[in-house]
């Protein structure tokens, strides 16, 4: 019989305590995993949400806010850019392509985005994934909206229905534009970005919505149908943040410094990609301080299996005692106890393993809806396997107190009943 078949019958006959401290180790490695996956899929998943744009455009405020409410629908803008400054960036020699996006809307918590049609030609995602529509095609009248594919699914909504937006950006808002409704004419295939969770909608159907608006709020006693608002200028007065590519690459701190500098209207531009490295360096505090938690939380894990094999050494004095009478070496209760302690962290590293996939499996929509992250589910990262090997020798480091203390003790001790 082998030490590890020997281990394994042994921690059977102690099933009950080896299964507590198998699930606890499961507990502490199914968190430390889940902080890691959280972490590194949040990276990703920020790394991949928007490609090819080689500057955002906004009010001057914080490079990292602008980031975060034009790519990423979190926060709210300080101001606006005037659409003579959008027109006079759009036509900048070295500028290719724009694509204006303006915020403000919502529609029951997700964020609504008046754009043009550029938007869809020219947003990229991933490794320059271009958007796909699922179902139905672009707006086109002043009323029509793209649905994100998380917002039609969570919703509810199809091709052909009546939506309703709401002003402000919060979850509940009290204002409704209930006199000029939106109708579904297409949904965004998924793209595990934010786009998902977003309304878009012309700058057009964005100005609709507030032509009879002043200050953030309706004006009293006024109310222009939807009908009569088709045949009015619709130009809007200003743009939340503008995607710009440019024609060379190499131009790009050229026209960001011209923008920054430009005097005739408070703009900044920033390159998506530092401004993102930035956020990332903003927040290695915090992740490091997950992975500390975690880590500490796993080395209470194997405090509570060393416990439980100290323990359990004064109660096998006398199977100890057989196994040396029986012909076992010391160094073969010494490898019984490296075995047991080996196993019991396998056992735990395995059990984390599938409850963290359960986890995942069973929130995945919730994470996808919620945070726009796309978790994957196999196979573990290279990071995560060195993990779980870390895990493994802390396992065995634990049991050389144990296995030492069991090599040391005499046949005669074990054999003697202690009072």
């Amino acid at each position: 019989m082998t030490v590890l078949s020997l281990a394994r019958r042994s921690l059977w006959n102690r099933r009950s305590t080896a299964a507590l401290v198998v699930f606890s180790v499961a507990l502490s490695v199914a968190l430390l995993l889940g902080v890691e996956r959280l972490r590194t899929e949040a990276r990703e998943s920020f790394a991949n949400t928007l490609s090819g744009v080689d500057l955002i455009v906004g009010a001057r405020s914080g490079p990292i806010n602008l980031l975060l409410y034009s790519v990423f629908r979190l926060g709210d803008p300080v101001s606006n850019v005037s659409w003579d400054s959008y027109q006079k960036l759009a036509a900048h020699p070295q500028v290719e392509w724009t694509v204006p996006l303006s915020l403000g809307d919502s529609l029951r918590g997700f964020p609504v985005i008046g754009t043009t049609t550029d938007y869809f030609e020219y947003y990229r995602y991933g490794r320059g994934e271009p958007l796909r529509l699922a179902q139905g095609e672009q707006f086109d009248d002043v009323f029509d909206a793209v649905l994100g594919a998380a917002v039609a699914r969570r919703l509810g909504y199809g091709l052909g229905d009546s939506i309703v937006l709401a002003h402000g950006t919060g979850a509940v808002s009290l204002t409704k534009h209930d006199d000029k409704p939106f109708t579904v004419v297409g949904i965004l295939a998924p793209t595990g970005t934010p786009v998902d969770n977003s309304v878009h909608i012309s700058l057009e159907g964005m100005e609709a919505v507030h032509v009879d608006w002043r200050g953030g709020a309706p004006i009293p006693g006024l109310s222009i149908p939807a009908d009569r608002v088709r045949n009015m200028n619709l130009t809007p007065d200003s743009v939340t943040a503008v995607l710009v590519g440019l024609t060379s690459r190499r131009a790009v701190f050229q026209v960001q410094r011209q923008i920054n500098t430009d005097r005739s209207e408070a703009m900044m531009a920033i390159l998506p990609g530092l401004t993102l490295q930035q956020l990332w360096d903003l927040m290695r505090v915090g992740e490091n301080a997950l992975l500390a938690v975690s880590a500490l939380v796993l080395l209470v894990a194997l405090t509570v299996m060393l416990t439980a094999l100290l323990t359990g050494l004064n109660e096998r004095r006398r199977e100890m005692a057989l196994l040396r009478a029986l012909g076992a070496r010391p160094w073969q209760i010494f490898a019984l106890i490296i075995g047991e302690s080996l196993l019991l962290s396998l056992l735990g590293a395995l059990l984390g393993v599938l409850l963290l996939q359960g986890l995942a499996l069973g929130a995945a929509g919730w994470i996808s809806g919620q945070l726009g992250l796309t978790i994957s589910l196999w196979p573990p990262t290279l990071h995560e396997l060195k993990i779980l090997a870390a895990l493994l020798a802390g396992g065995i480091l634990v049991g050389l107190w144990p296995a030492w203390r069991a090599y040391r003790n005499a046949l005669a001790d074990g054999m003697t009943i202690r009072m």
